[in-house]
């Protein structure tokens, strides 16, 4: 197998779930650093070479996403190390604190990673992070919905968003979530 000295190796993994369909993992060879699915808006891994290969990372995913599509809170999530900027690794530090079945809004997130000094221009920007998380799923930004309980949106599509969030035992109709378990995560503090 010939490689150029300087490309970046990545190892992959596929599989497909009854609930959750297809799925890509992605891994530095330790780390999860990606998940994809065929409905994603946005590449989340660049340029690299992929080689499929088993690895204990992929294995330990595989168990935790069988736990979770089985509608069970999964426990701790598999090592991460999701590639991006400061700015959004903030973003989705704060959305690993988001507990099993319970949500928050895109305002209080904003308040997590901004303090007291967030306004709509940092909801916005937040929502552009949640938007472009490499580990969907994991990386629970399918928790996050609008402050009247609207869906808002979700890389993978809205009727994954409204599957993930069967999943854990919340309600929606019409792209609400009924008598959502809202929680504030502004008493939260996200890490730099």
């Amino acid at each position: 197998m010939n490689t150029q000295q300087n490309e970046r190796i990545i190892y992959t993994h596929s599989l497909t779930l009854p609930r959750l369909g297809s799925l890509t993992l992605y891994s530095d060879g330790v780390h999860l650093i990606g998940l994809a699915m065929p409905t994603q808006k946005y590449e989340t891994i660049g340029a690299a070479q992929y080689i499929p290969k088993t690895l204990p990372i992929f294995e330990e995913t595989e168990a935790w996403l069988h736990a979770y599509e089985e509608g069970n809170d999964p426990g701790p999530v598999p090592p991460l190390q999701p590639e991006g900027t400061d700015f959004r690794k903030r973003v989705w530090h704060a959305l690993l604190t988001i507990p099993y079945g319970r949500l928050t809004t895109y305002g209080d997130l904003a308040t997590v990673v901004y303090g007291n000094k967030c306004g709509g221009l940092s909801a916005r920007a937040i929502g552009g992070a949640v938007g472009h998380n490499p580990i969907p799923i994991i990386i629970p930004c399918h928790r996050v919905i609008g402050h009247d309980g609207s869906l808002t949106g979700y890389t993978g599509g809205l009727d994954i968003k409204i599957r993930l969030l069967n999943l854990e035992h919340l309600t929606v109709t019409d792209n609400h979530v009924i008598s959502p378990p809202l929680i504030s995560t502004a008493s939260s503090k996200a890490e730099t």
